[in-house]
């Protein structure tokens, strides 16, 4: 699978995960899928719903925001293709709880920021056996 992302998500990622800094940033990618190719035409950011002493390696988004951001993309004609959030000083690579917590099917957007800059991302998307996740092609 190949994940492009428009100019608009990536600043709109960029933007909500550096304000979030030290904490972890997240939100949905929204877009439509066209055969291999997940296009990326949108970022919906989500608050971090975890209590504050969490919120520096975790998050969390509540089931009615799930709700709500489905609602959100059927009115705007997308699908939710995903997840985005931040990894703050820290490789952008799943950790156990991306693990632990990863839906099938779902593309995840990992950003690395540092020092308040966000300054690398990577994709992936969990194994069938959920055992690890594989790396997606990404193109931004």
């Amino acid at each position: 699978m190949t994940i492009r992302l428009s100019e608009r998500a990536s600043a709109d990622i960029r933007a909500h995960t550096q304000n979030a800094y030290p904490e972890e940033g997240a939100g949905f990618l929204l877009g439509r899928e066209q055969g291999q190719v997940r296009i990326i035409e949108a970022a919906l950011p989500q608050s971090n719903e975890f209590d504050a002493d969490q919120r520096l390696r975790r998050y969390m988004i509540e089931p009615g925001d799930m709700l709500a951001a489905e609602e959100y993309a059927d009115e705007h004609g997308f699908d939710i293709l995903g997840i985005f959030h931040s990894h703050p000083n820290h490789p952008p690579v799943p950790s156990s709880f991306d693990l632990e917590w990863a839906l099938p099917w779902f593309s995840y957007l990992i950003i690395s920021v540092q020092n308040g800059e966000a300054v690398e991302s990577r994709c992936w998307r969990l194994n069938d056996d959920r055992t690890g996740f594989i790396e997606e092609d990404r193109h931004y």
